[in-house]
Parts: C-alpha cells; structure tokens; sequence
C-alpha cells in the first residue's frame, strides 16, 4: 500500500495491467454484481436534471424501469446505487450495433448533450474506492468478467493507473495524479535493482 495525500492506494493499481476490450467482454460490468453502479446524492441529482437529454438513448423497458422504480435505490449494503432493469443490468445501459453494452449517460455527453461523463465509480471501475473518515481506499476489484482487459492491458504493458488517468485526474485532481506517478516510477526503479 501507498499512501498519498487522503489516500491509501494499493501496491495492484500500479502493478497491473489493463485495458478494456468491449469486443470481448460486451460490457459485462454494466450487468455482473449484486446491485447497481454506487453513486452520490450529487451524481443522483445531477442525472435527475439531465434525465430527459438521456432517456432518448434508453432502450424501452430502461425507460418503463427509471418511470417505475426511480434513478436510483439502496441495496442491501446501505449504498445509494443506480436503479437494475429486471434486477440485473444498469437501467441506464444501451446495446450498441455490435452488442456492447453502453453507458446512456456518457452517450449524450460525447454527443455534447449533457456536461456530466457518468457516475465516478464507473469511470473508475475496476478501481474501487472506498471512503473512510480520514482517507479513502483505492483498491483494484480483480473480477473474472475482467479477463480480456487483463490480457489486453498485458499485451500492451498499460498499467491500470495509466489506463485509468482520466478518472483519477476527475476524482483527486492534477497534483495528486502527478505523485502517483512520481511513486510509479520509484517503484518500478526499486523492482530493477
């Protein structure tokens, strides 16, 4: 583990590979789990607000769902997460012509709809984080819908905080990303001596 400003950042974010390959996995991290996407108040409130630039990406029964049954639920766990079409797959999801599931959300923000990408944890993912009083875990959720983006990222020696630099910069900002890799490059010199 390392530590940097409120954060403990296990030793897997560096040493691992990975790249997604959606031709593989079809988006399976929008379907595979116990509950919906974990989101904030923020992020519900956010999605609430764009909500009418979103839902003309949504496949009908996501739209009957989120009429149903909200944006957003708590799970067993306590957290607030996004709301599951027939229990299973994120109601924010679309197949695309290829079969790949996608984010409705992050559509109409690359199409210049709405400002807000999608909810952290899924830009993130596979990182997760986990917050505590006095800093946040940053973990690497290891899960075997994964394989093909491990060996992609292997393939093309991408370590998972490389792979992920946009999301980190969006939840820590420039200057702590700039002391990851400043870590990064301290450790991997101490594992070639």
């Amino acid at each position: 583990m390392l530590e940097i400003g409120k954060t403990i950042i296990s030793l897997d974010v560096f040493e691992k590979h990975f790249l997604c390959d959606l031709l593989k996995c079809k988006g399976a991290c929008c379907v595979e789990g116990d509950s919906g996407a974990p989101v904030t108040k923020q992020e519900v409130k956010k999605i609430e607000e764009d909500y009418h630039l979103v839902e003309p990406y949504l496949p009908e029964i996501n739209k009957a769902t989120i009429e149903a049954e909200g944006i957003s639920y708590i799970d067993s766990d306590g957290d607030l997460v996004t709301t599951l079409v027939n229990n299973r797959e994120c109601a924010f999801t679309f197949r695309d012509e290829k079969g790949i599931l996608k984010c409705s959300i992050e559509k109409a923000y690359f199409d210049g709809k709405i400002d807000f990408r999608k909810p952290i944890s899924c830009h993130l993912f596979p990182i997760r984080i986990t917050e505590y009083k006095r800093f946040d875990a940053v973990n690497y959720e290891k899960l075997k819908i994964c394989e093909p983006g491990r060996e992609c990222g292997t393939a093309q020696q991408l370590p998972l905080y490389k792979f992920l630099k946009d999301p980190l910069i969006r939840k820590y900002g420039e200057g702590w990303y700039k002391e990851v890799e400043v870590a990064a490059a301290h450790l991997s010199k101490s594992k070639h001596l």
